[in-house]
């Protein structure tokens, strides 16, 4: 069983001790974009939602004690065809099954080249520059719900698999596969917004 990382809050004279996924929660709540508690103006899976800045996914499953999310993937058009990185080098962070967010940052992080994940962390569209490579299950996600926005082709996700391949995905048939990360991949953006609901 995984221990709950806990974060020490100084307040007047006391000390409070409170879950780390407590404090990403608030504070993710406080982001533009991030406030939208109405759940008619999110729109239909594989329609355009203009406020966040892409098309809509559907909900993901929050994983480590985070809350669920809206998934937006970015216009077919922002996609582009990088290495996913440095081959022969495991970065720690950076195997996620479903979280591509810290899977993004950790990679961003590390100091070396990882081209589709540094490309994806850099953008700003739409007035928005939280956008991220997805994970392996947040590509499962986009393949099951909105497939006809991606060529029938090989798609890197942010998820390691070991020091020289990560995971990727066919938008062709659905399937998934490790492949070298010298090899050169669509990349298409992602980004969540998270509603007041789900907190």
């Amino acid at each position: 069983m995984q221990t709950q990382q806990m974060i020490e809050v100084k307040h007047g004279g006391a000390t409070i001790l409170l879950p780390h996924a407590t404090i990403v929660k608030n504070w993710l709540a406080t982001l533009p974009g991030h406030a939208n508690d109405n759940p008619d103006q999110i729109p239909a899976i594989g329609e355009v939602w203009p406020e966040q800045g892409g098309i809509y996914a559907g909900m993901v499953r929050g994983s480590n004690g985070l809350p669920d999310y809206h998934l937006i993937a970015a216009h077919p058009q922002e996609e582009k065809k990088l290495e996913w990185g440095t081959a022969g080098i495991e970065v720690s962070g950076a195997d996620h099954e479903w979280d591509g967010l810290a899977n993004t940052i950790a990679l961003a992080e590390d100091g070396h080249d990882h081209p589709a994940a540094d490309w994806a962390h850099q953008l700003n569209l739409n007035g928005r520059n939280d956008w991220y490579l997805p994970a392996r299950r947040e590509l499962s996600l986009l393949y099951a719900n909105v497939p006809e926005l991606f060529d029938k082709v090989w798609h890197w996700s942010s998820t390691q698999y070991s020091a020289i391949t990560a995971w990727s995905q066919y938008f062709g048939d659905g399937f998934q596969d490790t492949g070298l990360k010298g090899n050169a991949f669509r990349a298409r953006a992602v980004r969540r917004f998270i509603s007041h609901s789900t907190l």
